[in-house]
């Protein structure tokens, strides 16, 4: 019976071994919708770039910038979520200061875009 008890209790580590390495894989994918909400925004400016009045061009390429921003820190903030929750057992897990410095890093990418966009 012991037997049995130590094998549940490894599936169990096991399982949130996986849901650890799963929310790395959510992690990415929410980062790289965030890069594609930028790609969409330089594709306005790029498009409509001799639409007049100007500004409201660069007004929309602007709001999927700030959505690419509110994706990159809600990933990190269920990501740090969910890790605060599990323990690693056999892998090594992304430290949760890795999300933080990610999501800084687009954010900081995010904004120069926007920045390079409003001055063309």
């Amino acid at each position: 019976m012991a037997d049995d008890d130590e094998q549940a209790q490894r599936r169990t580590d096991w399982a949130e071994d996986r849901t650890i390495m799963a929310n790395e894989r959510t992690f990415s994918s929410w980062m790289g919708t965030g890069l594609g909400a930028i790609a969409v925004a330089i594709g306005l400016k790029a498009v409509f770039g001799a639409f007049e009045p100007t500004w409201a061009a660069k007004l929309v390429a602007s709001i999927f910038l700030i959505v690419a921003i509110a994706i990159f820190w809600s990933a990190r903030h269920q990501a740090c979520k969910t890790f605060a929750r599990l323990s690693e057992r056999d892998i090594e897990a992304t430290p949760a200061r890795n999300y933080t410095l990610l999501a800084s890093i687009m954010t900081f990418a995010s904004v120069a875009t926007g920045i390079i966009l409003w001055s063309l």
